[in-house]
């Protein structure tokens, strides 16, 4: 992936309306397993839950070398620096159960930076802002994936940066640094930018758009009863790995809520696509709309 040396792509978000942060609070509450109400009385709380979902999805789609992620079962770690405890358990939360290959990923504080070398991603939260250039600085070429939350971060040599525009959560790139690191994003990275800003239809869900080959079998993914209370919306979009004979191995989430993306993953799992002489990626998008 080649980009130019500053923020050039990004991913929209939305976060919740501010008049239904209770109500959404509780839902996300009921979601995550969390058993904080106090938690979800603060204003902040759903966009955390949103920047969780974002880590775990780049934790997906990166390419880490050999030497920064071995071969083996080890876990995938996220190291988050700075913030409060409630972060660390919305983060718990969202991973919890999630695998990533043959790995499961492990979340935990850092606050050195020897800490953070164990680390296949660190998470810079905006309290720590008057420490994370030296930190930046000295992982660099660590292999560590380098994300962080205030608008100087990219400048400090941050590789990813999550920024609140206009109620949205949207995230940009610096590729510079993502070279530097040998950190790698397919060109699929940008296909989820187009999905995740996708305007929503206001009708019934609509038909999906499959890929070059053909769709013989498909089962309409279901709208979760959770996702109707929360009147969640938008696009998702998912790459199936098709066997030769047709049936999908493997469905990996490429955009959209994650709610709604768990959804579209196990109806497209029990597709069947026509036989073909070999193994093939093909692109499902699916559009929620109001019920």
């Amino acid at each position: 992936m080649r980009l130019l040396g500053k923020p050039e792509w990004l991913l929209r978000w939305p976060t919740p309306q501010t008049g239904m942060g209770i109500a959404v609070s509780l839902f996300a509450l009921h979601i995550f397993t969390l058993h904080l109400l106090a938690l979800g009385q603060q204003p902040n709380a759903s966009e955390d839950q949103v920047k969780a979902a974002y880590l775990l999805n780049f934790a997906k789609l990166a390419e880490w070398s050999q030497q920064a992620l071995p071969d083996g079962s080890s876990p995938l770690v996220i190291g988050v620096s700075g913030g409060g405890e409630e972060f660390l358990k919305i983060l718990k939360a969202v991973v919890a159960g999630r695998n990533i290959g043959t790995r499961t990923v492990a979340i935990k504080p850092v606050s050195s930076e020897e800490e953070m070398k164990s680390c296949q991603m660190v998470f810079f939260r905006a309290s720590e802002k008057k420490h994370t250039a030296a930190a930046v600085e000295t992982l660099a070429r660590a292999g560590v994936l380098l994300v962080g939350e205030e608008e100087s971060f990219l400048r400090q040599g941050g590789m990813i940066n999550l920024v609140r525009d206009h109620g949205s959560i949207r995230f940009e790139v610096n590729s510079d640094a993502l070279e530097r690191s040998e950190i790698h994003f397919s060109g699929k990275i940008l296909a989820l930018a187009k999905a995740g800003s996708t305007t929503s239809h206001a009708t019934a869900s609509s038909a999906p758009v499959e890929g070059p080959r053909r769709v013989e079998r498909n089962i309409p993914p279901e709208y979760p009863e959770i996702a109707g209370r929360m009147k969640l919306t938008g696009t998702v979009q998912v790459e199936a790995v098709v066997r030769p004979d047709g049936t999908v191995k493997e469905v990996r989430t490429l955009g959209g809520h994650p709610l709604l993306a768990d959804s579209v993953a196990r109806a497209v799992k029990q597709w069947r696509y026509q036989t073909a002489p070999k193994e093939t990626e093909e692109i499902v998008k699916f559009t929620f709309g109001p019920q």
